[in-house]
């Protein structure tokens, strides 16, 4: 007995030296960042500023590599599958991490149990919208307007189970209203027929919605996040309109296979933490009307895990089944 204690504290000893040892050299060739969704969106938009910061603090290439597919899903799974040694991780979205475990009704992977948690990058409040034909200029007007007309207004979104389509939702179970779910197969499309007036309302991703709302094509009706945002100052939150529970943000974090050595997941996340505060990557991504955040590894798994209970508890009450 005493002899197999000592052969496995030797192995213990020789497995802390060499993933010591691999800390050490780390990285010494590219890095791959994946984003799971095409180029051009606000995914890889935040990858692609993030990673060539970290390129630099790193002094190793940091290579994007886009892989879309199922909301987030493929691309994130392609994680969980890679070979854990720092070498392959990702920037991915709320809807592939907190979202999906409740709307997917085979998702390959556990978000906290398949993955470890670098840091959450970035928030953007989910922006409610009304076409200019809507006579609601605020959200109890809003509100008292579906309740006269029950049934008659639609609200878009891009896709079932998406940020925009819970938002919906919880704003539809909050005010105690009746409206339609008109899904579309992404943002474009829906801000389309919003302007087209086939639609009445939805809510996006700030950035999506700004430059219409600037040029009056739309109305900005509220924010759902707790503070108003820098991009938008005029624009109400939900809270402010009287419903605090409607809280929609749309969020990216940094993961990396979940058998990550922890050594080489620090390098990653103080390198990660530095390039959001670089002043460029502020700026830049700033700009797009996103809050950078590069908390702790705890407080993103922490937050990851209240997001998931948050919006299954939605997916519930409004009786989605998952697809």
């Amino acid at each position: 007995m005493l002899k197999l204690l000592f052969r496995l504290a030797l192995v213990l000893v020789g497995v802390a030296a060499t993933t010591a040892a691999s800390a050490q050299n780390f990285p010494n060739h590219p890095i791959k960042l994946i984003v799971p969704f095409p180029a051009g969106g606000p995914n890889d938009i935040i990858g692609r500023a993030v990673g060539q910061k970290m390129s630099e603090i790193l002094k190793q290439q940091v290579i994007i590599d886009n892989r879309g597919g199922a909301g987030g899903v493929i691309g994130t799974d392609a994680v969980v599958k890679a070979a854990p040694d720092g070498y392959t991780i990702a920037i991915t979205s709320a809807g592939a991490l907190a979202l999906s475990p409740s709307v997917v009704a085979k998702l390959p992977y556990s978000t906290l149990r398949d993955l470890k948690m670098i840091t959450l990058v970035a928030k953007v409040p989910e922006m409610l919208v009304v076409a200019t034909s809507v006579p609601a200029k605020n959200l109890s007007e809003l509100v008292a307007l579906a309740k006269a007309q029950p049934g008659k207004l639609n609200f878009a979104s891009t896709g079932p189970g998406s940020m925009p389509h819970l938002a919906g939702e919880l704003f539809r179970i909050a005010a105690k209203i009746d409206v339609v779910h008109v899904p579309y197969r992404g943002a474009a499309p829906a801000v389309n027929d919003l302007l087209g007036q086939q639609v009445q309302m939805v809510f996006l991703d700030l950035p999506v919605l700004l430059p219409q709302v600037k040029a009056g094509k739309i109305r900005a009706i509220a924010v759902g996040a707790k503070t108003r945002a820098a991009s938008a100052p005029d624009v109400p939150t939900t809270a402010e309109g009287g419903y605090p529970q409607i809280e929609a943000e749309n969020w990216y974090g940094m993961v990396a296979p979940r058998a990550t050595p922890q050594p080489i997941a620090d390098i990653l996340h103080k390198a990660a933490v530095e390039a959001l505060h670089d002043p460029g990557v502020k700026e830049k991504l700033g700009k797009l009307g996103l809050t950078l955040i590069g908390d702790s590894p705890q407080e993103f798994a922490a937050y990851v895990k209240s997001e998931t209970e948050k919006w299954a508890s939605v997916v519930k009450q409004a009786g989605i089944q998952p697809q």
